[in-house]
C-alpha cells in the first residue's frame, strides 16, 4: 500500500494523539466498562506511536552509520 510521505510520516503522531484522547476520554466517562477499554486503546495507541518513532529513529540512524554498497565492488 502506498502512502504519500508526509501521510506516512504524520502517523505516529497521529496515533500518539488519538491514543491521547481516548486516555482523556477514558477519564471523563462515567460507565467502567467502557472508560477502561477506552483507557487500554489510548494506552495502545501512545505506546504504539512511541514505538514507531523510535523504530524509525534506530533504522535511520543505522542505515546511515552503515556503507549499503556490495562487498564485491
Amino acid at each position: 500500500m502506498y502512502l504519500p510521505h508526509r501521510v506516512y510520516e504524520a502517523l505516529p503522531y497521529a496515533y500518539v494523539a488519538a491514543g491521547l484522547g481516548a486516555a482523556t476520554a477514558s477519564y471523563l466517562w462515567r460507565d467502567a466498562a467502557w472508560s477502561n477499554l477506552a483507557f487500554v486503546a489510548g494506552a495502545a495507541g501512545i505506546v504504539g506511536g512511541c514505538v514507531i518513532l523510535l523504530r524509525r529513529r534506530s533504522y535511520r540512524d543505522d542505515a546511515a552509520r552503515y556503507d549499503h554498497r556490495p562487498l564485491d565492488e
